[in-house]
């Protein structure tokens, strides 16, 4: 809905005033003592969640799994993982969520499954086996090779041979994920079924991991460039797919769900069929072009930051969906490094370049996603060891850099230290008591060790509080028309310390500007405030910016919201 239109506050969507808040279950509470977050965990702090103020939590996958990725293995679309509980406490999380006005939104995992699903246990049974064409299987080549040359996200080739019948099988990610096969339509109702039934249980939407992957192009797999690969896996027939799940799935329901996309590699031309809501595909994507500024010729591959770039790419994608679409916001998730770590400074002004950016992100146009520690300012996590790590790409990577191509295990080290999913995985930070009150056993990975200083607790009690600045945030959307539907525009997009913008709709218009530098800022503002409401500010009011309402100076990481 275009942000000019009189109209539009009457017939948004609820999720346009909506802040999401994203559990990562293994890390985020224990409440029997074994060292791994679960349900029982996320129930006790329920109350926490609705202080915090968000409307609805997406949990990362809960279904029973090896864990070969944390759960992203699913070998059950419809049980509960024992170690996080059983279906009953699940329900009664929904329902006490339910109750505190908390939707609950589940990650749905449909571009592959576990190798030990039961699907692909029959599918490689045999080559006449009923579900053989559930999966993507192929003949090697003449000289014995994989089909292409496609390579998965965790290293190492997207094609395995599986003995048994001597055929390979595609997993754009680890081998243990073999990928569906949604060209197979019995695939596809499978799949619908199971959505119907998380939803008739009373979950309200998904999260749907690589959700534009389950579409290949075909030709790639089958045809003359079969030997090469390359490009991405996408296949056009994405849009038909998205359509008839919405139509098998949603069409007809009563009640306010939510679906997003994570999609890796598309475009902002994608971006506007993909949330168009007149084609009735997903409400919003989480892409990836601003996550991946900051990396060379791979993820651990560590530049510097760019801000002006920073800036510009968020713009074109709050311009490019202006008019139809809508945006995911967010700078850290389970899967990146900590936003203060990364774009921040996490030492001498942790607590105001974690409210800088929080202030910045959450006044772009689209919906917010925090990831659990960002509203108290958690930080990335150094691990001097490479044993000390768990998550498979970080130490697929690892492997394959040292062994196989003989590069300097510290510089590597570094790498994984700065970019690995591990820095957003180690358990949530509640108080000073050992294990950072997370569980009271061994925890499944170690507690930063900052944790004594940097926790609930601590933040809460003091005056300079994260999490109170989240909730003055959040708040202010669910209030304000402007924040929630206003146009945004850029201001001063190649300067190298500045981010400005303004948000307007009607005749409201609001300002931020922040200074993203260890350095004070002066000069003048990108517009005047005389007269200017402050909304909020993460620095106590200035006295000089009162005395000289057009040249001010920004202290470093400094952000302040006016009303002009």
């Amino acid at each position: 809905m275009p942000a000019s239109d009189s109209d539009a506050p009457a017939r948004a969507p609820w999720w346009t005033k909506a802040v999401v808040y994203q559990v990562y279950p293994r890390s985020f509470a224990d409440s029997d003592g074994d060292g791994v977050g679960d349900l029982g965990g996320i129930r006790s702090k329920l109350d926490y969640l609705a202080d915090l103020g968000v409307d609805a939590v997406w949990l990362s996958p809960v279904y029973p799994s090896p864990q070969h990725d944390n759960g992203y293995d699913i070998s059950d679309y419809q049980e509960i993982e024992p170690v996080f509980g059983s279906l009953a406490e699940f329900d009664l999380l929904l329902a006490e969520a339910h109750e505190r006005g908390i939707k609950i939104v589940m990650d749905l995992v449909v571009n592959h499954t576990s190798d030990e699903h039961a699907w692909f246990q029959e599918s490689r049974s045999s080559l006449t086996n009923p579900k053989r064409d559930w999966y993507w299987w192929r003949k090697p080549q003449a000289d014995g090779s994989a089909p292409n040359g496609w390579g998965s996200a965790f290293s190492g080739p997207a094609w395995t041979l599986d003995d048994t019948t001597g055929e390979y099988y595609l997993h754009l990610f680890a081998k243990q994920q073999p990928d569906l096969n949604w060209e197979n339509p019995e695939v596809r109702q499978a799949v619908y079924s199971m959505m119907n039934w998380w939803l008739d249980r009373g979950v309200d939407g998904f999260r749907m991991d690589v959700i534009n992957f389950i579409a290949k192009r075909v030709e790639l797999v089958d045809g003359p460039a079969a030997a090469t690969g390359g490009g991405s896996p996408m296949g056009p027939q994405i849009h038909d797919f998205l359509q008839e799940m919405h139509r098998e799935v949603f069409e007809g329901r009563r009640g306010e769900h939510l679906t997003v996309g994570e999609m890796p590699g598309v475009s902002t031309d994608d971006a506007l069929l993909f949330t168009d809501p007149a084609r009735h595909e997903v409400d919003m994507i989480f892409q990836f072009e601003h996550v991946g500024l900051d990396q060379g010729e791979h993820k651990f591959d560590v530049l510097p930051r760019n801000l002006p770039a920073l800036k510009q790419s968020l713009s074109r994608w709050q311009d490019g969906l202006a008019a139809t679409g809508w945006n995911s916001l967010y700078l850290n998730n389970h899967d990146q490094p900590r936003l203060v770590s990364r774009f921040g400074n996490d030492t001498t002004y942790r607590y105001e370049s974690a409210t800088l950016w929080a202030l910045v992100l959450h006044l772009h146009r689209g919906t917010p996603y925090i990831y659990q520690g960002e509203e108290i300012g958690m930080t990335n996590v150094r691990f001097d060891f490479i044993h000390d790590y768990r998550d498979l790409e970080s130490l697929n990577h690892y492997r394959e850099a040292v062994e196989d191509f003989d590069l300097d295990p510290g510089t590597v080290l570094a790498g994984v230290q700065t970019m690995g999913r591990d820095n957003a995985r180690t358990p949530m930070q509640w108080d000073a008591s050992p294990q950072a009150g997370f569980t009271t056993g061994t925890p499944w990975l170690a507690v930063n060790p900052n944790s004594a200083d940097i926790n609930v607790a601590a933040d809460l009690s003091t005056e300079r509080s994260i999490f109170r600045f989240y909730q003055s945030l959040i708040e202010l959307r669910h209030e304000s028309e402007v924040v929630a539907l206003g146009d945004f525009a850029l201001l001063e997009p190649d300067h190298e310390a500045l981010y400005a913008f303004t948000r307007t709709l009607g005749d409201e218009t609001l300002l931020v500007v922040a200074n993203a530098s260890d350095a004070p800022l002066s000069g003048p503002l990108p517009a005047d405030v005389s007269g200017a409401e402050l909304v909020l500010a993460n620095y106590p009011a200035d006295p000089d910016a009162a005395a000289h309402p057009t040249e001010t100076t920004l202290r470093p990481w400094e952000a302040r919201l006016y009303r002009l």
